[in-house]
């Protein structure tokens, strides 16, 4: 199989078809946010089916190999968006988002302190945004007497 830009754009937008059928099916039992749980995948759907569109039609450059070592960081990615899924709920959003901001900063190659600092900032900004300006409630897990 050739790997170019529209192999790419064929795929996302096959995964915007499949993001956009599952989405359009939620529905919360109790409205207890203002946009519903359908809005995010339905937005998401929408934004990878223009990029897709795009590269189907813009061409078929080819893609070009991953640089050594890529394989495993993507690997090691996949695994801690699982990890984030299993701490999510348990330790709450702002400490799963620091732990797999700073563990991914490090897989970029930032220093243990850049990539803290990022982490918890990244969190807590989120928390705020979400939980506080768009009333999207998040779990705290272990904060939950402190914010």
């Amino acid at each position: 199989m050739v790997l170019n830009d529209r192999t790419l754009g064929v795929a996302a937008l096959l995964l915007s078809a499949f993001l956009a059928w599952f989405g359009h099916g939620l529905e919360a039992a109790f409205t207890y946010e203002p946009v519903g749980p359908r809005a995010f995948p339905l937005l998401l759907a929408t934004v990878i089916g223009l990029c897709g569109l795009r590269l189907v039609v813009k061409g078929g450059n080819p893609a070009a190999p991953n640089p050594p070592g890529a394989n495993s960081r993507i690997a090691l990615m996949v695994a801690l968006v699982l990890v984030y899924a299993g701490l999510f709920q348990w330790a709450g959003f702002v400490l799963a988002t620091a732990v797999v901001a700073a563990c991914v900063g490090r897989l970029f190659g930032g220093s243990w302190l850049q990539c803290g600092i990022g982490g918890t900032s990244l969190s807590v900004l989120f928390y705020v945004l979400f939980d506080r300006l768009l009333d999207v409630v998040l779990p705290l897990g272990w904060l939950e007497g402190l914010l």
